[in-house]
């Protein structure tokens, strides 16, 4: 997993400007201002924002990862899945800034990826499964909000698509999917 230049002082101060003014309009100024510490303290451990803003969206989104229950995987994804839509720093990105999360989507895995697979490959034994559930998961995560309904009524006045819907579609496959490792587990090669 890739090495977060780890100081919380700096990452909360950054997490603070970030929620306070979105990643493009927040400096290393402002973040050292904030944390009472040099900006050369800063351009030693972070040449730029978005280096630092990386290490606090990883330290954010291992903290929600960290806290979940991985007893129960299907769970543990679904929750991770709510609590990182509601977590106010990644609604802030998505918000404002939301083209700082196209490197992970479409050009590489970040230190969240690799902390994410390396418990999913645990839960499944497969690294394939475990990206299969990932992909789903981020799918789930990202793109939810463009499956909802608008307004109180969804098509022909039939119930409206809401989160928690989708995520209980998101259980729905998951348990479908693990479930069916668990039994060719069982079967046996």
């Amino acid at each position: 997993m890739t090495l977060i230049r780890h100081n919380d002082g700096v990452l909360d101060a950054a997490r603070d400007c970030v929620l306070a003014y979105g990643v493009r309009r927040t400096t290393l100024t402002d973040v050292a201002r904030r944390a009472g510490v040099s900006r050369m303290t800063l351009y030693r451990r972070w040449p730029d924002v978005r280096s630092l803003v990386a290490d606090l969206m990883t330290r954010e989104w291992v903290r929600v990862l960290g806290e979940l229950d991985a007893s129960d995987p299907v769970a543990a994804v679904v929750g991770g899945v709510r609590r990182l839509r509601e977590h106010p720093l990644w609604r802030k990105i998505v918000e404002a800034d939301p083209d700082l999360l196209l490197p992970y989507l479409l050009e590489r895995r970040g230190a969240t990826h690799e902390a994410v697979l390396d418990t999913l490959q645990r839960v499944t034994g497969d690294a394939r499964k475990a990206r299969a559930v990932l992909l789903v998961a981020q799918s789930f995560l990202l793109s939810a909000p463009t499956m909802l309904d608008p307004g109180t009524s969804g098509p022909a006045g039939r119930h409206p698509v809401t989160l928690d819907d989708l995520d209980a579609e998101l259980t729905a496959l998951l348990e479908a999917y693990l479930g069916q490792l668990a039994e060719r587990a069982q079967e046996g090669p």
